[in-house]
């Protein structure tokens, strides 16, 4: 297993977020918005730099975590718009040496059963894309889109039965999900199969009033040790990214569900670095 952690989490300084890494040792870098711009809009020259600067820190990029299909499933327009930022994704992917890019769903206005058909016939733009350009689209389970689960993750992927299509795992999300189960082992038994990348937050559910709060990682309910040591013992060869998330002052759930940009990053540095040392200790228990 290798690790990463979204440079944006950290600071909109690139540069900032490659220093936490080497402090941490980590293998490579998850990318989603640099120098207060989203990934899928970098200049040729941007994306040469971050390649330059990558290079001298001896880091590799992870994925390329873009927004697309984070958008409204009636709003054809913005899909053509979406299914543009995943053919620049794509390019950059390449440059930088990564085939995973992130993809989601379409923002959840109800249950999916109603428009699945809808969700796979819209979707599938991105798939012809991705296998023409030789890329792996990774869906994030995202409860604020129609994909919330892990049981509905399985499904659609199965049923697109595409190479090109796999799951990015996260299981924190799987607890902020309206119909989500224990995220370990319970659902990630459902789309273990599929799983081409991992992301790593943490939260917890207040058993009074059933809100979930963004904790940092290893002090929520995502039983983290058991999840890592899964991976581990079947000898998981892709990449586990840190998504920190928490911040000392927490994030408006807008911003958590559209983040970039200075107030997303604000903070980030020490809530990255404090959940990386939290999961270095993890990792240090299972070894």
């Amino acid at each position: 297993m290798k690790l990463a952690v979204f440079s944006d989490e950290v600071s909109q300084d690139f540069e900032v977020a490659l220093r936490l890494a080497v402090k941490y040792r980590l293998d490579g870098i998850e990318l989603r918005s640099v120098w207060d711009k989203p990934v899928q809009h970098l200049t040729e020259a941007e994306v040469e730099r971050v390649a330059s600067l990558l290079e001298k820190c001896e880091l590799s990029l992870a994925a390329i975590a873009s927004p697309v299909f984070k958008c409204e499933l009636d709003d054809e327009a913005a899909q053509r718009d979406h299914v543009d930022y995943l053919r620049n994704c794509c390019r950059i992917a390449k440059r930088l040496g990564t085939k995973i890019i992130r993809i989601f769903t379409f923002w959840k206005r109800g249950p999916s059963e109603p428009v699945w058909e809808k969700v796979k016939r819209q979707f599938a733009p991105a798939v012809a894309v991705a296998e023409t350009e030789g890329m792996i689209l990774g869906i994030e389970n995202e409860h604020s889109t129609y994909l919330a689960t892990a049981a509905e993750t399985k499904r659609f992927i199965s049923e697109i039965d595409s190479p090109a299509v796999r799951v990015i795992w996260d299981p924190c999300n799987e607890l902020h999900a309206e119909e989500g189960i224990k995220p370990y082992p319970d659902a990630y038994e459902l789309v273990k199969p599929f799983m081409v990348h991992l992301h790593i937050k943490d939260s917890a559910r207040d058993p009074k009033t059933g809100a979930v709060r963004v904790t940092p990682v290893g002090e929520g309910d995502v039983d983290w040790k058991g999840q890592l040591r899964d991976v581990l013992v079947n000898s998981y060869q892709g990449y586990a990214s840190l998504e920190t998330h928490w911040r000392p002052k927490a994030l408006a759930e807008d911003i958590l569900n559209q983040p970039g940009g200075q107030g997303f990053s604000e903070s980030g540095e020490y809530a990255s670095d404090l959940c990386l040392r939290n999961l270095m200790e993890i990792l240090a228990e299972l070894r």
